[in-house]
């Protein structure tokens, strides 16, 4: 039930059960940028972009007026300009968009201690507790219009019983829709719909559904729960229990630690030799290591990531013989990975590393090699003095000759615009003003 018809937004909170909103910017980015400067950008075509510059790169993110042109996320800068002449493209202002994340957290923080932040624009509340503010919908509508008046920015909120059904609530009407989604709402409304429209069920398994002749939510809901254990394993049960719009993960206001560190750049030429996607690797391996040691944690395993022009990606990890920090062993290991697994002349559009297998540095074990053992202090001696330099004159204060050069991947250094994909610090997003 949306915006036009919201009488069950004012019934009287559950004897039994939970009150969950979700709150999702719209179109957060430009939205921020429109905020900032509306004379500019208000009621515009406008689209963030990796580089503007040289109008090359992928759309972040597109304006609802470029969306209406066929602009989407994901394309390249040249299609979208080829859709939408007047398209504005913007360059990302990383550091802006957490001011204003910071912003719109601080007003839902209000009605609720118990808010899950789950990216930069979208959070989970749980209101079961908050009836001196008023019916669930009088809440959402509150949120919405503070949100709105204080940040000038729109928001769409699903009011349901939990976290699934919330999250696909607030996706039912945007810009600046109120949508209440109850248990018993979930057949007439969701059982029509492709079983990868149910949020959780990604691309593969909605093809693996489809070859098990289950293309709806309705029949999801219908199938046999043994059959879709045997094939998807214990994920099988929670399929069943989405189907129904059932799901009792709580909402969680403490951030659990990252399982992983990574960095990505999308690079606005394809690179084909193999010198270049090395030094583009060293770049990537400086950050994430810089990461790491901010973090005081120490990584067993190197993941890369690589991304054709076609869009087809593809993963190789390697477990390392023992933890490390060091920005030099996990680009050698990056480089082995990127040799061994990938043609040398094969163009490349995106390139990764992920770090795995995080420990905290105090409880992990450091092997000193027998040869090494006298220079390994010095070593890190070293790096920790090039790591306070780097803390009191930024990113580019000390670097290695590999690291210099004009490509996408020495723009992580620049907070400014590098982007949550990133999977940004927690101190850089979350910290409360």
């Amino acid at each position: 039930m949306t915006d036009g018809n919201r009488n069950g937004g004012g019934e009287a909170y559950p004897a039994n059960g939970r009150v969950v909103l979700h709150v999702d910017m719209n179109a957060f980015y430009c939205s921020v940028h429109e905020a900032e400067e509306p004379d500019k950008y208000a009621g515009k075509p406008t689209a963030v972009a990796g580089s503007v510059e040289l109008r090359k790169g992928i759309i972040v993110t597109s304006s609802y007026a470029a969306r209406r042109r066929g602009v989407k996320t994901g394309m390249t800068v040249r299609e979208g300009l080829q859709r939408c002449r007047e398209l504005i493209l913007i360059t990302p202002d990383f550091d802006l968009y957490r001011q204003y994340s910071r912003g719109f957290l601080g007003v839902v923080r209000q009605y609720t201690p118990l808010v899950e932040s789950v990216s930069i624009d979208e959070c989970y509340l749980d209101i079961t507790g908050s009836k001196q503010f008023g019916t669930p919908l009088e809440i959402a509508d509150a949120i919405q219009s503070r949100i709105r008046s204080e940040w000038t920015l729109p928001c769409s909120i699903g009011i349901a019983p939990n976290k699934l059904l919330a999250k696909i609530a607030s996706d039912m009407k945007k810009p600046n829709g109120v949508t209440v989604l109850r248990l018993r709402d979930v057949p007439r409304l969701l059982w029509d719909k492709p079983c990868d429209s149910l949020f959780g069920v990604g691309r593969k398994t909605a093809e693996k559904l489809r070859r098990m002749n289950l293309h709806t939510i309705g029949q999801l809901a219908a199938a046999d729960e043994l059959l879709l254990v045997k094939q998807f394993g214990v994920h099988g049960h929670w399929l069943k229990s989405a189907a129904y719009g059932i799901d009792h993960s709580p909402v969680n206001p403490v951030r659990e630690k990252n399982k992983s560190i990574g960095h990505t750049t999308t690079l606005p030429q394809d690179v084909t030799h193999r010198g270049e996607a090395h030094r583009i690797l060293l770049n990537l391996a400086d950050q994430t290591a810089r990461r790491l040691r901010r973090q005081k944690l120490m990584a067993s395993g190197v993941q890369i990531t690589i991304r054709t022009p076609d869009m087809k990606t593809i993963t190789r990890s390697a477990t390392l013989p023992v933890p490390v920090e060091s920005a030099d062993v996990i680009h050698a290991e990056a480089c082995r990975l990127y040799d061994r697994h990938w043609r040398a002349d094969s163009p490349v559009r995106l390139l990764g590393i992920t770090l795995q297998g995080l420990k905290e540095r105090d409880e992990t074990v450091v092997q000193l090699d027998l040869f090494d053992y006298g220079s390994q202090p010095k070593k890190e001696a070293l790096i920790r003095a090039m790591d306070a330099l780097r803390d009191k004159f930024g990113e580019n204060a000390v670097l290695t000759a590999g690291m210099l050069g004009d490509d996408p991947s020495t723009r992580i250094r620049n907070h400014r615009i590098r982007g949550t994909s990133l999977q940004l610090d927690e101190h850089l997003l979350y910290i409360d003003d």
